[in-house]
């Protein structure tokens, strides 16, 4: 090796690659996404309300005709052979009870904000129709993702490139400055004694 190679070109080839992989997974972590992803309001397009409420008046017609069929297990089934199960129905329709009345508790509220969500942007009913469907008002938000999620990626490129040449720049810099060299190895033993002589 005739040229000394000083430490700053030895982080340049060796370390520098090393650190833009760092780097580029630091700011990988760093830059998620601020909006909804295009494919979850791809979805949210899909639902229906409407869907929704008959699902749930469904199961609550289910859920009568469940503790129809106990009643009539427990009509049938003697005194020392009814329990526990007519305890445990009883708890299960309870909760069971509980748990769909709060389902349409919390789809009547979201159907309320979805509504009022959609005053605020100002949109209209189609015509013929009482209110914005999900489908009119999140297929507007998913194109508006969908772009902007292509604009962000290019601009999280250019600033990812940005800084690659910033940090290739201080490494010239560093090199250019350093004061430290490394010398190549001098042999000096026998082994450099005899060859020379040869």
């Amino acid at each position: 090796m005739s040229k000394a190679v000083t430490i700053a070109e030895a982080f340049c080839h060796i370390l520098f690659p090393i650190i833009f992989e760092i780097l580029m997974r630091m700011l990988e972590e760093q830059c998620v996404f601020p909006l909804p992803e295009p494919q979850d309001l791809f979805q949210a397009s899909q639902m229906k309300f409407e869907d929704f409420q008959k699902d749930l008046r469904k199961l609550k017609k289910d859920l009568k005709a469940c503790e129809v069929e106990a009643g009539k297990v427990y009509q049938v089934s003697s005194r020392e052979h009814v329990q526990p199960f007519k305890e445990n129905m009883e708890r299960f329709t309870i909760q069971a009870k509980i748990d769909q009345e709060a389902e349409e508790n919390s789809l009547t509220e979201t159907h309320k904000c979805f509504l009022e969500t959609t005053a605020y942007f100002f949109m209209k009913p189609k015509i013929g129709e009482k209110e914005v469907s999900p489908n009119v008002f999140f297929s507007i938000w998913h194109e508006f993702s969908s772009d902007f999620k292509d604009f962000w990626k290019k601009e999280n490129k250019l600033i990812l490139q940005e800084r690659v040449k910033d940090a290739e720049e201080a490494c010239r810099q560093k090199k250019g400055r350093s004061l430290y060299k490394i010398k190549p190895r001098h042999d000096s033993g026998i082994k450099a004694k005899i060859s020379m002589k040869t």
